[in-house]
């Protein structure tokens, strides 16, 4: 049987630093492994995720060249949790700025759940910016797929978790649960907009692994949840600033060139597997991962050890 692989060595970053937006803005960012290694971006969830130390172990320090950066308004950026000037392709904007600080022609971009929508939208806006792609939990911003996760769909396997998110609703408002917590997640009220956005937070933190998880807890600090819960909720509102429904699917055609592998947890709650296989069938090109008796976290064990094996393999070892 094959040992599966896990994370490398716990390694720094060597250089970090804030790009200004222009428009409000200051995106942290970091860079870690050898300067004069593959090049590669990772691309985290969310919307309103964060990096985190791990994150730089999905790469051999030996072999790449990796960029790290905090999404508008969540983790280390400025201003915490900000709405304004917060869409799609101002964040497309920002990785191709990021790009031109590292100076490369080109780089490997690796996204995970959103990460993944954001790292499609980016190649299809800059294909000549993407060497490949590692893509993980694929979420496409499909309407079906937020009805699934935040109105029947994933509920029903988690009745007493979705029970928490409608406790503060009114029997009306639970017929549209994503503008219910809008009104509350910007409301003028902070103490509202916590409540809200802890139960927001901490149902995606309960929900994302196949089994219970330590750091489901981790969700609902104050901080984090405010970020993902107001960023998430405003992003779904406006239906991921996209023109078309089926968006990343209809301009396939820019990316098929681009090498690619898609994993995708078998039970995976958040983003059902169908997402990867509709984006495996318009792209058949795509080298597709199925990882049985898997959720939606990266570090689910058999998820991790595919990780592994792409970034090892599009360095060439």
């Amino acid at each position: 049987m094959t040992e599966l692989r896990k994370l490398y060595p716990a390694y720094d970053a060597y250089k970090t630093g804030y790009l200004d937006t222009g428009d409000g803005h200051q995106i942290y960012w970091e860079l870690c492994g050898n300067p004069k290694g593959k090049p590669a971006v990772f691309i985290h969830g969310g919307p309103g995720g964060e990096i985190a130390h791990y994150h730089r172990q999905l790469f051999n320090p030996e072999h790449y060249h990796v960029m790290l950066f905090d999404q508008r308004g969540c983790g280390r950026s400025k201003p915490h949790a900000s709405l304004e000037n917060n869409t799609t392709w101002h964040l497309v904007d920002d990785i191709e700025r990021l790009r031109t600080l590292m100076g490369v022609d080109n780089w490997l971009v690796f996204g995970g759940s959103w990460g993944s929508t954001l790292s499609l939208a980016y190649a299809q806006k800059h294909p000549h910016a993407v060497s490949e792609l590692v893509l993980r939990g694929i979420f496409l911003l499909r309407p079906q797929e937020l009805q699934w996760y935040y109105q029947e769909g994933a509920s029903r396997f988690f009745p007493e978790k979705w029970e928490r998110i409608l406790s503060i609703l009114s029997e009306e408002e639970c017929a549209d649960v994503i503008s219910a917590y809008q009104k509350r997640l910007t409301s003028s009220d902070p103490v509202v907009q916590l409540e809200a956005a802890q139960l927001w937070s901490t149902w995606e933190g309960e929900t994302i692994t196949l089994l219970p998880s330590e750091h489901a807890d981790s969700f609902a600090e104050e901080q984090f949840a405010l970020a993902i819960a107001r960023i998430e909720n405003h992003y779904f509102i406006h239906n991921g600033f996209m023109d078309e429904t089926q968006q990343l699917l209809d301009h396939i055609d820019a990316i098929r060139h681009i090498p690619a592998v898609i994993i995708h947890g078998r039970y995976d709650m958040a983003c059902q597997v169908q997402n990867a296989w509709d984006l495996a069938k318009a792209w058949p090109e795509a080298e597709l991962h199925i990882i049985e008796g898997a959720g939606h976290s990266f570090d689910e064990p058999g998820i991790l050890h595919q990780l592994i094996k792409a970034t090892d393999k599009f360095v060439g070892k």
